[in-house]
């Protein structure tokens, strides 16, 4: 009796979509019923912003997307369901944002991401 693989995440589309700046390509990545919570300096670990459903995600992507500013993916490891990454971006004015994230996945798919930034003040 054989056993049945999970669906891979795609950790290329992942790199492309964040590099690129692609909100649409990231997008794909989550499940319908996917979470998103981010804390940062306007939203801390007591009340941070949680996004429920692709929908919620999508308009965070989009607005994080259209500014002026360079992501990279400096560090992304796999392990089982569960995805670490770190990202660095740079504004114009040479303002910096790192941000790390804790992923798990459900099929293939994003169902509950964490993702925790600071920035240059």
């Amino acid at each position: 009796m054989g056993t049945t693989a999970s669906p891979a995440f795609d950790t290329e589309a992942l790199r492309r979509g964040t590099e690129q700046a692609d909100a649409t390509t990231l997008l794909s990545l989550y499940a319908e019923d996917a979470e998103m919570r981010v804390v940062d300096r306007n939203t801390q670990p007591s009340h941070p912003k949680v996004m429920h459903g692709r929908s919620e995600i999508s308009a965070m992507l989009e607005d994080l997307y259209s500014r002026d500013l360079t992501h990279k993916v400096e560090q992304c490891v796999i392990q089982g369901d569960q995805v670490s990454l770190t990202e660095s971006c740079e504004y114009p004015d040479g303002a910096r944002v790192l941000a790390s994230s804790m992923i798990s996945l459900r099929d293939g798919k994003i169902v509950d991401h964490t993702l925790i930034q600071a920035w240059d003040e």
